[in-house]
């Protein structure tokens, strides 16, 4: 078991939460994403964009990195690589609806990258909760 699995552990019986960053472009995904997680019991800082992202990481330590793929400007791949410097330990889960970014990420994440696992849009409350668990507990969903 990794130290980061094993931290997220006790964080969970100890009934701490986990810290997570979320970098999302589309309003409503965000808002919804958001929602889901600190219901359930995440500390959630949400951002519309890859710089807003690095600002924030550069601001705070996160136990994970939610971040879509496709975004304007600095897109999620290049924001996964620069987040695994500034914080190599956190965990980085990606979401995305096209395909292609899907095959982008998959192999960035085939080569050991930052990248822990990729969710496929749309998805449901339960899948993103299950995902963000899984990947703090160091499993993969896919």
């Amino acid at each position: 078991m990794s130290a980061r699995a094993a931290s997220y552990r006790i964080r969970r019986a100890e009934n701490t939460v986990s810290a997570i960053l979320l970098a999302e472009d589309d309003e409503s995904v965000r808002a919804f994403v958001t929602r889901a997680l600190t219901h359930r019991g995440h500390e959630v800082t949400a951002v519309g964009d890859g710089e807003a992202a690095i600002n924030a990481l550069k601001a705070q330590t996160y136990d994970l990195m939610l971040t879509d793929i496709v975004m304007p400007g600095l897109d999620g791949l290049a924001l996964a690589e620069t987040a695994a410097r500034i914080n190599p330990r956190m965990t980085v889960l990606m979401m995305t609806g096209f395909a292609e970014a899907r095959e982008r990420a998959d192999g960035v994440r085939s080569q050991q990258g930052p990248v822990t696992d990729i969710i496929t849009k749309p998805f449901s409350l339960q899948q993103i909760c299950n995902a963000v668990d899984a990947a703090l507990s160091g499993q993969r969903v896919n």
